[in-house]
Protein backbone atom coordinates (compact mmCIF):
# COMPACT_ATOMS: atom_id res chain seq x y z
CA UNK A 1 0.00 0.00 0.00
CA UNK A 2 2.89 2.09 0.68
CA UNK A 3 6.06 2.46 -1.62
CA UNK A 4 9.36 3.56 -0.77
CA UNK A 5 9.69 5.57 -3.83
CA UNK A 6 10.37 9.76 -3.63
CA UNK A 7 10.15 12.11 -5.68
CA UNK A 8 11.38 15.98 -4.88
CA UNK A 9 7.57 17.16 -5.16
CA UNK A 10 6.34 14.24 -3.13
CA UNK A 11 5.44 16.28 -0.34
CA UNK A 12 4.70 19.87 -2.20
CA UNK A 13 2.44 21.97 -0.95
CA UNK A 14 -1.03 21.30 -2.79
CA UNK A 15 -2.45 24.33 -4.68
CA UNK A 16 -6.12 25.50 -3.38
CA UNK A 17 -8.66 26.06 -6.22
CA UNK A 18 -11.87 26.31 -4.87
CA UNK A 19 -12.74 25.85 -1.16
CA UNK A 20 -16.19 26.34 -0.93
CA UNK A 21 -16.84 23.53 2.40
CA UNK A 22 -17.87 24.53 5.49
CA UNK A 23 -17.28 23.16 9.47
CA UNK A 24 -15.12 24.26 11.79
CA UNK A 25 -11.28 24.76 10.87
CA UNK A 26 -9.17 21.94 12.34
CA UNK A 27 -6.01 23.30 14.25
CA UNK A 28 -3.19 22.17 12.10
CA UNK A 29 0.01 22.28 13.11
CA UNK A 30 2.16 24.17 10.91
CA UNK A 31 3.63 21.64 8.49
CA UNK A 32 0.29 20.33 7.44
CA UNK A 33 -1.19 23.66 7.29
CA UNK A 34 1.56 24.81 4.65
CA UNK A 35 0.81 21.03 2.84
CA UNK A 36 -2.45 21.07 2.68
CA UNK A 37 -4.20 24.42 3.47
CA UNK A 38 -6.67 25.39 5.72
CA UNK A 39 -9.18 22.18 6.35
CA UNK A 40 -12.87 22.40 7.69
CA UNK A 41 -15.22 19.22 8.55
CA UNK A 42 -18.56 19.48 9.99
CA UNK A 43 -18.99 18.24 13.75
CA UNK A 44 -22.70 17.37 14.29
CA UNK A 45 -24.01 17.72 17.33
CA UNK A 46 -26.47 14.87 16.69
CA UNK A 47 -26.04 11.84 14.48
CA UNK A 48 -22.87 11.50 12.29
CA UNK A 49 -20.75 13.21 9.69
CA UNK A 50 -19.58 10.25 7.75
CA UNK A 51 -17.07 11.01 5.02
CA UNK A 52 -14.91 8.48 2.70
CA UNK A 53 -11.92 8.79 0.66
CA UNK A 54 -10.42 7.19 -1.88
CA UNK A 55 -7.72 7.68 -4.84
CA UNK A 56 -9.30 6.36 -8.73
CA UNK A 57 -8.03 6.74 -12.08
CA UNK A 58 -9.70 9.08 -14.89
CA UNK A 59 -11.63 5.78 -15.93
CA UNK A 60 -12.81 5.36 -12.26
CA UNK A 61 -10.70 2.28 -11.22
CA UNK A 62 -10.10 2.45 -7.60
CA UNK A 63 -8.75 -0.68 -6.73
CA UNK A 64 -6.65 -3.37 -9.61
CA UNK A 65 -7.80 -6.24 -7.77
CA UNK A 66 -4.54 -8.20 -8.87
CA UNK A 67 -2.58 -9.93 -5.62
CA UNK A 68 0.27 -7.61 -4.52
CA UNK A 69 -1.38 -4.51 -6.95
CA UNK A 70 -4.90 -3.74 -5.31
CA UNK A 71 -4.26 -1.14 -2.91
CA UNK A 72 -4.28 2.25 -3.68
CA UNK A 73 -0.69 3.00 -4.48
CA UNK A 74 -1.18 1.60 -7.99
CA UNK A 75 -3.90 3.90 -8.22
CA UNK A 76 -1.80 7.16 -7.08
CA UNK A 77 1.39 6.28 -8.77
CA UNK A 78 2.78 6.12 -4.52
CA UNK A 79 1.59 9.88 -4.27
CA UNK A 80 3.21 11.26 -1.22
CA UNK A 81 0.92 14.04 -1.26
CA UNK A 82 -2.18 11.44 -1.35
CA UNK A 83 -0.74 9.89 1.58
CA UNK A 84 -0.59 12.71 3.40
CA UNK A 85 -4.40 13.96 2.88
CA UNK A 86 -5.34 10.46 3.91
CA UNK A 87 -3.14 10.61 7.15
CA UNK A 88 -4.97 14.09 7.50
CA UNK A 89 -8.64 12.79 7.23
CA UNK A 90 -7.64 9.66 9.75
CA UNK A 91 -6.41 12.22 12.34
CA UNK A 92 -9.81 14.19 12.02
CA UNK A 93 -12.08 10.84 12.33
CA UNK A 94 -13.23 9.28 15.70
CA UNK A 95 -13.35 6.25 14.07
CA UNK A 96 -12.34 4.50 10.47
CA UNK A 97 -14.72 1.97 9.51
CA UNK A 98 -13.44 -0.65 6.46
CA UNK A 99 -14.67 -3.70 5.15
CA UNK A 100 -12.91 -7.44 5.93
CA UNK A 101 -12.12 -7.76 2.28
CA UNK A 102 -10.24 -4.49 2.29
CA UNK A 103 -8.65 -6.27 5.43
CA UNK A 104 -7.71 -9.27 3.37
CA UNK A 105 -6.29 -7.03 0.94
CA UNK A 106 -4.06 -5.23 3.07
CA UNK A 107 -3.66 -7.67 6.25
CA UNK A 108 -0.95 -5.66 7.59
CA UNK A 109 -2.16 -2.61 8.40
CA UNK A 110 -3.64 -0.58 10.98
CA UNK A 111 -5.48 2.66 10.32
CA UNK A 112 -3.79 5.24 11.72
CA UNK A 113 -2.72 8.40 10.62
CA UNK A 114 1.42 7.23 11.33
CA UNK A 115 0.53 3.84 9.55
CA UNK A 116 -0.04 5.64 6.12
CA UNK A 117 2.17 8.70 5.96
CA UNK A 118 5.03 7.94 8.97
CA UNK A 119 7.12 10.75 8.07
CA UNK A 120 4.48 13.68 9.50
CA UNK A 121 3.57 11.08 12.32
CA UNK A 122 4.43 14.35 14.83
CA UNK A 123 2.03 16.50 13.07
CA UNK A 124 -0.74 14.27 13.24
CA UNK A 125 -0.13 13.46 16.67
CA UNK A 126 0.06 16.97 17.55
CA UNK A 127 -3.15 17.25 15.81
CA UNK A 128 -4.63 14.80 17.68
CA UNK A 129 -3.68 16.12 21.10
CA UNK A 130 -5.04 19.93 20.07
CA UNK A 131 -8.41 18.33 19.35
CA UNK A 132 -8.74 16.85 22.64
CA UNK A 133 -9.19 12.95 20.66
CA UNK A 134 -8.99 10.81 23.67
CA UNK A 135 -7.66 8.14 22.01
CA UNK A 136 -6.43 7.17 18.02
CA UNK A 137 -9.78 6.50 15.71
CA UNK A 138 -11.63 3.20 16.38
CA UNK A 139 -10.66 0.87 13.84
CA UNK A 140 -13.59 -0.85 12.63
CA UNK A 141 -13.87 -3.95 10.70
CA UNK A 142 -17.41 -5.04 9.11
CA UNK A 143 -17.20 -8.72 8.61
CA UNK A 144 -20.84 -10.72 7.95
CA UNK A 145 -18.97 -13.93 8.52
CA UNK A 146 -16.81 -13.00 11.34
CA UNK A 147 -13.57 -14.98 9.43
CA UNK A 148 -10.54 -12.59 10.54
CA UNK A 149 -7.57 -13.41 11.83
CA UNK A 150 -7.59 -12.12 15.43
CA UNK A 151 -3.68 -12.32 15.53
CA UNK A 152 -3.13 -9.32 12.54
CA UNK A 153 -2.13 -6.17 13.78
CA UNK A 154 -5.06 -4.29 13.56
CA UNK A 155 -6.58 -6.95 16.68
CA UNK A 156 -3.27 -7.81 18.05
CA UNK A 157 -0.89 -4.97 18.55
CA UNK A 158 -2.58 -2.83 20.27
CA UNK A 159 -1.83 0.27 18.50
CA UNK A 160 -5.89 1.17 18.11
CA UNK A 161 -8.51 0.05 19.58
CA UNK A 162 -11.08 -2.49 17.49
CA UNK A 163 -14.61 -3.62 16.89
CA UNK A 164 -15.69 -6.08 14.93
CA UNK A 165 -19.12 -5.60 13.52
CA UNK A 166 -20.49 -8.81 12.70
CA UNK A 167 -23.88 -11.17 12.41
CA UNK A 168 -24.67 -13.32 15.15
CA UNK A 169 -23.61 -16.39 13.25
CA UNK A 170 -20.21 -14.32 13.06
CA UNK A 171 -19.88 -13.67 16.57
CA UNK A 172 -20.62 -17.11 17.69
CA UNK A 173 -17.29 -18.07 15.22
CA UNK A 174 -15.27 -15.31 16.77
CA UNK A 175 -16.18 -16.06 19.90
CA UNK A 176 -14.56 -19.81 19.90
CA UNK A 177 -11.32 -18.18 19.77
CA UNK A 178 -9.32 -16.07 22.34
CA UNK A 179 -10.06 -12.52 21.38
CA UNK A 180 -7.33 -9.37 22.30
CA UNK A 181 -8.17 -7.15 25.02
CA UNK A 182 -8.16 -4.12 22.67
CA UNK A 183 -11.01 -5.61 20.34
CA UNK A 184 -14.74 -5.74 21.14
CA UNK A 185 -17.05 -7.92 19.18
CA UNK A 186 -20.50 -6.75 18.31
CA UNK A 187 -22.91 -8.62 16.76
CA UNK A 188 -26.39 -7.52 15.04
CA UNK A 189 -29.49 -9.32 14.61
CA UNK A 190 -28.60 -10.30 11.30
CA UNK A 191 -27.76 -14.06 10.66
CA UNK A 192 -26.38 -13.85 7.59
CA UNK A 193 -25.80 -11.30 4.45
CA UNK A 194 -25.01 -7.57 4.39
CA UNK A 195 -24.78 -5.61 7.49
CA UNK A 196 -26.66 -2.48 7.62
CA UNK A 197 -24.84 0.73 7.47
CA UNK A 198 -27.39 2.28 9.89
CA UNK A 199 -26.70 -0.84 12.48
CA UNK A 200 -22.50 -0.47 11.69
CA UNK A 201 -23.14 3.53 13.02
CA UNK A 202 -25.58 2.68 15.49
CA UNK A 203 -22.87 -0.05 17.12
CA UNK A 204 -19.67 2.47 16.68
CA UNK A 205 -22.04 5.10 18.96
CA UNK A 206 -22.22 2.53 21.40
CA UNK A 207 -18.50 2.73 22.49
CA UNK A 208 -17.46 6.55 21.60
CA UNK A 209 -18.29 10.01 21.63
CA UNK A 210 -17.13 11.46 18.39
CA UNK A 211 -19.47 11.75 15.31
CA UNK A 212 -16.90 11.97 12.70
CA UNK A 213 -16.83 8.44 10.79
CA UNK A 214 -14.45 7.55 7.84
CA UNK A 215 -15.12 5.25 5.44
CA UNK A 216 -12.25 3.66 3.38
CA UNK A 217 -14.41 0.46 1.93
CA UNK A 218 -13.99 -1.01 0.24
CA UNK A 219 -16.38 -0.47 -2.88
CA UNK A 220 -18.93 -2.42 -2.23
CA UNK A 221 -19.50 -1.70 1.91
CA UNK A 222 -19.23 2.46 0.75
CA UNK A 223 -22.25 1.51 -1.88
CA UNK A 224 -23.85 0.42 1.10
CA UNK A 225 -23.65 3.46 2.83
CA UNK A 226 -24.55 5.35 -0.14
CA UNK A 227 -27.77 3.75 -0.98
CA UNK A 228 -28.99 4.37 2.75
CA UNK A 229 -28.33 8.20 2.06
CA UNK A 230 -25.31 8.13 5.23
CA UNK A 231 -22.77 9.60 3.18
CA UNK A 232 -22.32 13.41 3.96
CA UNK A 233 -18.81 13.78 2.10
CA UNK A 234 -16.77 12.21 -0.37
CA UNK A 235 -13.25 12.97 -1.05
CA UNK A 236 -11.29 11.64 -4.13
CA UNK A 237 -7.87 11.84 -4.78
CA UNK A 238 -8.36 11.72 -8.92
CA UNK A 239 -4.83 10.15 -10.43
CA UNK A 240 -3.94 10.62 -14.44
CA UNK A 241 -3.54 7.55 -15.53
CA UNK A 242 -5.92 5.06 -17.59
CA UNK A 243 -6.69 1.39 -16.10
CA UNK A 244 -8.72 0.20 -18.39
CA UNK A 245 -11.29 -2.74 -18.48
CA UNK A 246 -11.55 -5.95 -19.58
CA UNK A 247 -15.11 -7.15 -20.32
CA UNK A 248 -16.21 -8.80 -17.23
CA UNK A 249 -13.12 -8.18 -15.01
CA UNK A 250 -12.94 -7.63 -11.26
CA UNK A 251 -11.46 -4.40 -11.62
CA UNK A 252 -13.31 -1.95 -9.01
CA UNK A 253 -14.97 1.45 -9.22
CA UNK A 254 -15.50 3.85 -6.24
CA UNK A 255 -19.26 2.26 -5.82
CA UNK A 256 -19.72 -1.63 -6.30
CA UNK A 257 -23.10 -3.93 -5.44
CA UNK A 258 -25.58 -1.12 -5.91
CA UNK A 259 -26.79 1.28 -9.00
CA UNK A 260 -28.39 4.54 -8.44
CA UNK A 261 -28.62 6.16 -12.37
CA UNK A 262 -30.96 5.92 -13.79
CA UNK A 263 -33.63 5.60 -11.54
CA UNK A 264 -32.41 6.68 -8.51
CA UNK A 265 -29.29 9.24 -9.26
CA UNK A 266 -27.26 10.19 -6.44
CA UNK A 267 -25.79 13.76 -6.85
CA UNK A 268 -23.07 15.49 -5.19
CA UNK A 269 -21.64 18.95 -5.18
CA UNK A 270 -18.47 20.02 -5.84
CA UNK A 271 -17.23 22.26 -2.88
CA UNK A 272 -13.27 22.06 -2.54
CA UNK A 273 -10.31 21.32 -5.09
CA UNK A 274 -6.95 20.89 -4.65
CA UNK A 275 -4.07 20.68 -7.24
CA UNK A 276 -1.50 18.22 -6.36
CA UNK A 277 2.31 17.70 -8.33
CA UNK A 278 -0.18 15.01 -10.18
CA UNK A 279 -2.88 14.25 -8.59
CA UNK A 280 -6.35 16.71 -8.42
CA UNK A 281 -7.50 16.44 -4.28
CA UNK A 282 -11.83 17.03 -4.89
CA UNK A 283 -14.07 16.90 -2.49
CA UNK A 284 -18.09 16.70 -2.80
CA UNK A 285 -20.77 17.04 -0.43
CA UNK A 286 -23.89 14.57 -0.71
Amino acid sequence: MVSGRRSSSQFAALRTLVDAGGGPALPLPPKLSRLYGAFRIAKPRSGFHVFSNFVSTLDGVVSLQVKGHSGGGDISGFSGQDRMVMGLLRAAADAVVVGSGTLAADPQHVWTPAAICPEFADEYRRLEAAMAKPQPALNVIVSGAGTVDLRLPVFASGKVPAMIITTAHGAKQLLKRKIPDSVRIHAIRRRAGDIPPAAVLQEVGRVISGKRILVEGGPRLLALFYKARLVNEQFLSLAPQLSGREMGDARMGLVMGKTFAPRDPLWGQLTDVRLGSRLLFLRYSF
